[in-house]
């Protein structure tokens, strides 16, 4: 199995674990590796040591929020240089985030900016940075995922993507609080092009949630779903136990087996690796 989805410690919120503690419990669980995901920080040095001392096929990345300079085509440009396979979109600066009232980093500390970020056709101002952004995951064919951007924002990079040849694109739990699709909008989406990230987070701590339209939403997206954890909060189990509850409550939902299986392995790593 390949968890494209994970946070550890160091990190600003608490974490179940550290690095090594989340590798080991991948390294126990027979894993083949999984993403390291941060929203403050590159997570390209980190993976890189990880697999370096284990074997497993251990990636990371960086998230374009406030501590990257927003949508700043340097930051994306440093991580792929230095061997990241993952651009992710703004996320805990996303204005999505911000008007959900969901946690940010300058919740912490008042003295930080509130400055939220987003890309066309949200916000056009964007566009040319943002598409340089795409032209550098381009030619790294490296995984562009959308964060915590709105439907819109999604469908607008999926077309651009296109235009670029970006082969790879994650649509980050589409159907979470943020961005808050529903299973008709993420079939759309998928329909052009994207990939459909289900999260055991969800399951485990998404208000509104429930295993039947988790189980719709991965209906829509066919054989483009990808599971992952997006686990590693202290409230939250393991990471590899939580995807296996999440596959397992998808299939006692009517969701077939063998589709959920892929989607937690071949597919994912297919994304991130191939």
């Amino acid at each position: 199995m390949f968890d494209s989805h994970v946070h550890a410690g160091p990190d600003v919120v608490d974490r179940i674990g550290e690095d090594e503690d989340i590798l080991q419990s991948y390294v126990a669980a027979g894993f083949d590796g999984f993403v390291l995901k941060g929203h403050y920080e590159s997570t390209v040095g980190r993976a890189a040591a990880l697999a370096r001392r284990s074997g497993l096929a251990v990636v990371g990345g960086v998230a374009l929020n406030q501590t990257a300079g927003g949508v700043n085509p340097a930051a994306a440009a440093a991580a792929l240089a230095a061997g990241g396979r993952v651009v992710w979109m703004p996320s805990a600066d996303a204005h999505t985030q911000e008007r959900a009232g969901l946690p940010r980093l300058c919740d912490r500390d008042t003295r930080l900016s509130r400055e939220v970020y987003a890309v066309p056709p949200v916000e056009p101002h964007a566009e040319r940075v943002t598409e340089l952004v795409l032209q550098l995951v381009a030619d790294h064919d490296a995984v562009l995922a959308t964060g915590h951007l709105s439907g819109p924002e999604c469908a607008w990079l999926l077309q651009r993507a296109r235009h670029f040849g970006i082969r790879r694109v994650l649509l980050t739990h589409p159907s979470y609080t943020v961005p808050g699709l529903t299973p008709g909008e993420v079939a759309e989406l998928a329909d052009l092009g994207g990939h459909v990230e289900i999260t055991a987070y969800q399951l485990f701590h998404q208000p509104g949630c429930s295993p039947q339209m988790l189980a719709e939403v991965a209906r829509a997206a066919g054989d483009r779903l990808v599971l992952a954890s997006d686990a590693g909060q202290p409230d939250s189990p393991p990471p590899p136990e939580a995807l296996q509850q999440l596959i397992a409550v998808l299939a006692a939902h009517g969701v077939p087996r063998s589709r959920l299986d892929a989607a937690a392995s071949a597919v994912p790593a297919e994304l991130f690796l191939r």
